[in-house]
C-alpha cells in the first residue's frame, strides 16, 4: 500500500518544484489554488491534490525509468524527475507541439538532465521505442485501459491512469496485469490518434 506520511518523497518533491513555474504568466498568482488551471489548447495543469494522489499510487523510486503521458506544462515531468533523481530517466510525451518548448524551459532547472518532453508520435500511444518503463503516469482520461501502454511496462512495473472517471493502478506481472481502483477523478480526454 502506498505510504501516506507527511515525509513521503512525493510531498518533498511537491515542496521542491514550484507549480507556478509551469503556469502561463497570467495564471501564476493562482498556483496555490487546489484546482486545475488552463494552460492553453484546452489542456490543464492538474489539481495538486490529484497529482499528489497519482504520484503516491505510482510509487516512483530513485533510478527508475518513467514515462509521463500528456506532459502538458511539464509540472508532473519535473516532479517525476525529482523522484527518480540523477540515476533515473523521465520521458514526457505531449501531443500539443506549442506547449513543448515552454514546458522544457520550465523543466530544465528541475530535470537534473534526466528528463525531457517531446512531441507524441501521431497514432502511437506512449513511447514504445523507449520501453520498457518502470512507471507510467497518464494525465488524461482514457475510455478503456490501453493495452499498448500496459505493454510498455517492465515486469513489475506500475501505471496510474484515469479510465472512464476512475483512477486505476495497473501492475504488470509477466503477461498479466493486476488492476486496482482508487476513486473518481475528471481529466481531459486521452487522444489516441
Amino acid at each position: 500500500m502506498p505510504d501516506t506520511s507527511t515525509h513521503h518523497p512525493v510531498d518533498q518533491a511537491m515542496a521542491a518544484v514550484s507549480r507556478a513555474d509551469f503556469l502561463p504568466r497570467g495564471a501564476r498568482a493562482h498556483a496555490h489554488v487546489d484546482a486545475p488551471i488552463l494552460i492553453g489548447h484546452g489542456q490543464t495543469n492538474s489539481q495538486p491534490t490529484t497529482v499528489r494522489i497519482m504520484l503516491k499510487l505510482l510509487e516512483v523510486h530513485p533510478g527508475q525509468r518513467v514515462l509521463d503521458v500528456g506532459a502538458g506544462s511539464g509540472w508532473t515531468t519535473a516532479l517525476l524527475a525529482t523522484l527518480v533523481g540523477p540515476g533515473g530517466q523521465v520521458i514526457g510525451v505531449e501531443r500539443h507541439e506549442s506547449l513543448i518548448a515552454g514546458a522544457n524551459a520550465a523543466l530544465a532547472p528541475y530535470s537534473q538532465s534526466v528528463a525531457h518532453i517531446r512531441l507524441a508520435t501521431k497514432g502511437i500511444l506512449g513511447a514504445p521505442e523507449d520501453a520498457p518503463f518502470d512507471r507510467i503516469l497518464v494525465s488524461a482520461e482514457a475510455e478503456r485501459l490501453p493495452m499498448e501502454l500496459t505493454d510498455q511496462l517492465a515486469d513489475g512495473g506500475v501505471m496510474v491512469i484515469p479510465v472512464r472517471g476512475t483512477m486505476l493502478r495497473v501492475t504488470r506481472e509477466g503477461d498479466d496485469a493486476q488492476v486496482t481502483r482508487h476513486g473518481g477523478f475528471a481529466f481531459v480526454p486521452l487522444i489516441e490518434d
